[in-house]
């Protein structure tokens, strides 16, 4: 059985861990709201956006732009968004273990998958495994999701466009509360416009609307306004998942400091109880060594 002061020194050093994971557990909600802040305000946006180059596609065609061109797949580029601390439970671990199921399974046919890495945990752990890093990046902050959103969306734009790449992926955790996030894996380019209602409306039970509407007039022309728009598009998909990811970063480490917290008071609590049964027994011992001696002297 451990001695008194041992089980004491385990106390102490429990306490100093719990304080410690309270602070980050304090630390991890105020950044969750400034996170949450800014996804709900670039959701607006990235919604508008996403309906206007589905609309434009739709009438425009795909072969309107490169970068709606289809092609067979040969190679492939994935994106994936991670931190660069831990202390956030299966954050991470989630995000690489997608990317390895998508590439061994939707990716089988592809003769080369390789890998565009933001933050430093992803990077670690494929740097390991001897995958194809193209590049690295440090995570994303609030202040650095932007320009980390558009250097990211210029390179795989590029690798497109030149033919290195047919397609391009982006992983990360999407934000849906505090408690839940889902491990995304979504196609960037070419792009899949996605369908809006009106275009399924008119679709489906509009036609005479739809051929009336079968186009729409451009400023300052068609291509100037969908060189300007597509790639935009890209930027702002990638901007989203940066936001969604550090907010579904912060929310899963305060959900496990939070738990981490709650083992350590039970921890303390075992602790206490050790140390209090094991001081009564060296008292117990104590008085029946008194009351032996003096026993024996009597005797």
């Amino acid at each position: 059985m451990p001695s008194l002061k041992a089980i004491r020194n385990r106390i102490t050093s429990v306490k100093n861990t719990r304080k410690i994971t309270r602070a980050i557990k304090l630390v991890s909600t105020a950044k969750l709201r400034r996170a949450q802040d800014a996804l709900i305000a670039a959701r607006p946006y990235a919604s508008a956006i996403t309906k206007v180059v589905s609309e434009l596609s739709a009438v425009a065609g795909t072969d309107s732009h490169k970068l709606f061109e289809e092609r067979p797949l040969a190679k492939a580029a994935i994106v994936v968004m991670t931190s660069d601390r831990g202390q956030a439970g299966a954050f991470n671990a989630n995000v690489v273990k997608a990317v390895e199921r998508y590439a061994a399974n939707e990716l089988s046919g592809a003769t080369e998958v390789s890998l565009r890495i933001i933050g430093r945990k992803g990077n670690q752990y494929f740097a390991r495994r001897r995958a194809t890093v193209t590049s690295f990046d440090p995570a994303p902050i609030g202040a650095t999701a932007l320009e980390v959103a558009r250097d990211t969306a210029n390179r795989v734009i590029d690798d497109f466009t030149s033919g290195k790449v047919d397609r391009v992926f982006v992983a990360y955790n999407e934000f849906k509360s505090a408690i839940s996030q889902v491990t995304r894996v979504k196609q960037l380019l070419p792009v899949v416009p996605e369908k809006t209602t009106a275009l399924t409306t008119a679709t489906a039970g509009h036609a005479a609307v739809a051929e009336a509407s079968s186009d729409f007039l451009y400023e300052p022309g068609k291509q100037e306004l969908l060189n300007r728009l597509v790639p935009l598009y890209i930027q702002i998909q990638l901007y989203r998942a940066a936001l969604e990811s550090i907010a579904a970063f912060f929310a899963a480490q305060m959900t496990a400091m939070e738990n981490a917290t709650k083992n350590a008071g039970e921890m303390v609590a075992k602790l206490t109880l050790s140390y209090n049964r094991a001081r009564q027994a060296s008292i117990t011992k104590e008085l029946l060594e008194i009351i032996g001696g003096a026993e024996a002297l009597k005797g």
